[in-house]
């Protein structure tokens, strides 16, 4: 009786307010939290120079908010037992609201980075628990409807956050990419107390008590803390040839294996690692990793070589991205709705396939003439097939689990995600740079000293300069100058496509592993049999 009560009571539960009112409250709070994970970026060089900070020091406003955020995220399962789902979602809403004014008035670096270590602890509940909140408030067979609304803002907000954040900071201040977040999040702070509620499980666990977890929660704050460092500072410190590295990268290591070994013995851990056992759960969790790898890897990767080496401003990079942000808007809607028809596993499959296709295209399209219209395209060609995957992965997550673990699923499966995201962004900066240096390395042998294609291509383009009225050997200089520039400009290019095939070679991974996932029932959202 113990073990189907909570399922009947949340089968017979529904909220008092419509869902969908609720599905947007919520969504909205996840969307503002997101766009925070990238909207500073492109500001780092005005808050330098505000706060008299290099431009290495201040690249840690990003790394401590990633830091803090990436702990709480995969615990905010077991604090929202702890102090009641509502209570918790309320509680990080308010702490990242108040540190957005903090982080927009913070007179100094130090303070700064201190408020942004807060706004991070306070965000990272809210994507979890807006996921949580959806999977509760509508019937399993509404859920990929509901989960594409939060897709929107998962997907989009990232795309949004670097153009919005460059605007705001040329336009205005830096500081007002905190304060933008003043308005929304005291509106959606008042909306949830008003609109959101606790489903009845959630109200019995609470009253169970929770034992707190001392050295769990020691475990994970060191190696998740280490782990995302070394994930942000690797390649600018050179990996292993940094003994900071090093040392961050023995730290996580032993501190997260011993975490997952305590965790597995404790009654009441801070994180269900025992929910791995489920080669469902475990697969849609490396999805959404592998999913996270990809969707910033590629946002890393095409304003990068639009900028670097075309010459793009940032706001013109921004618009050739923000097509594919404009059809992920138009393409999440419909996706819910094939949840609802298709298997997800099958949605699943084609997403990967079409992100594996459009990444080895890319291996295609990428050189150094591309035109705008070519890039905002292939941009698109990109994106489709990560529109596949977001809902349906999120729904296959759930399948099999209990609603009393749907916080725990939320915060691991948005956890696994985030950890993608730093994963993939450390992944192609450092492909790009090492691939670079072995291209140049290759294509130096045709331009050595003593080569006949090196001294035929300088006598022409020396030629060329003085006729345009330098001097003989200025005209020499500029010719040699150009020359390795242009050498340079090829190399990276290669690297880029060498960085795209290694993401096209892992989505076609991620096909194949897609027909393993259980298959689901389309109209009523259960389990069946895999088959």
């Amino acid at each position: 009786m113990s073990s189907a009560a909570p399922t009947i009571d949340q089968d017979a539960w529904r909220p008092k307010y419509n869902p969908w009112l609720i599905a947007v409250v919520v969504a909205l709070a996840a969307f503002m939290e997101v766009l925070d994970t990238s909207i500073a970026n492109v500001a780092l060089p005005y808050m330098a120079g505000n706060l008299g900070a290099s431009n290495d020091q201040s690249t840690w406003v990003l790394t401590s908010y990633l830091v803090s955020n990436a702990i709480i995220l995969p615990i905010s399962g077991w604090l929202a037992g702890a102090l009641g789902r509502k209570r918790f979602f309320m509680g990080c809403l308010g702490i990242f609201t108040v540190s957005s004014l903090l982080c927009g008035i913070a007179p100094s670096l130090g303070l700064l980075l201190l408020f942004r270590v807060l706004q991070g602890a306070g965000g990272g509940g809210l994507q979890p628990m807006a996921q949580a909140i959806l999977a509760d408030t509508f019937p399993p067979h509404q859920r990929g409807l509901a989960f594409a609304l939060y897709g929107i803002t998962a997907v989009t907000a990232p795309t949004i956050g670097p153009t919005l954040g460059g605007w705001i900071t040329f336009n205005y201040s830096w500081r007002w990419i905190f304060f933008i977040n003043l308005p929304v999040g005291l509106a959606t702070w008042f909306l949830v107390r008003r609109f959101v509620e606790d489903p009845p499980y959630l109200k019995r666990l609470k009253t169970a008590g929770v034992k707190l977890d001392y050295i769990g929660i020691a475990l994970l704050t060191l190696g998740i803390g280490a782990l995302q460092v070394l994930l942000d500072k690797g390649q600018e410190d050179d990996w292993f040839g940094s003994h900071f590295i090093t040392t961050l990268v023995v730290v996580a290591t032993v501190c997260l294996i011993s975490l997952v070994v305590w965790e597995w013995f404790q009654k009441a851990p801070i994180i269900d690692v025992r929910m791995f056992k489920s080669f469902n759960f475990a697969s849609a969790s490396l999805m959404m990793f592998i999913l996270g790898i990809l969707l910033f890897s590629s946002l890393v990767l095409m304003p990068q070589f639009l900028q670097t080496l075309l010459g793009y401003t940032s706001q013109l990079a921004g618009l050739a991205l923000s097509a594919g942000g404009l059809v992920l808007l138009f393409e999440m809607p419909i996706m819910g709705k094939l949840t609802t028809m298709f298997q997800a596993r099958y949605l699943i499959a084609f997403g990967w396939l079409s992100l594996s296709i459009a990444m080895f295209y890319s291996t295609k399209r990428i050189d150094l003439l591309i035109s705008f219209g070519a890039a905002t395209w292939l941009r698109i060609t990109q994106v489709i097939g990560l529109g596949f995957l977001f809902v349906p992965i999120t729904l296959v997550a759930y399948i099999g689990i209990s609603p009393e673990k749907n916080n725990a699923v939320a915060g691991i499966v948005n956890f696994m995600r985030n950890i993608g995201s730093s994963v993939g962004t450390s992944l192609v900066t450092t492909l790009v740079a090492r691939r670079s240096q072995f291209h140049q390395e290759i294509l130096g042998d045709y331009v050595r000293a003593g080569s006949s294609n090196l001294q035929n291509a300088v006598s022409g383009l020396t030629q060329r300069l003085a006729n345009s009225g330098l001097s003989t050997h200025d005209a020499q200089i500029q010719a040699f100058a150009r020359i390795y520039q242009e050498v340079q400009a090829q190399a990276a290019s290669m690297a880029y496509i060498d960085t795209f095939m290694v993401l096209a070679i892992g989505a076609a991974i991620m096909f194949c592993l897609s027909f393993a996932l259980k298959k689901n029932d389309p109209g009523g959202g259960a389990a069946v049999e895999a088959g």
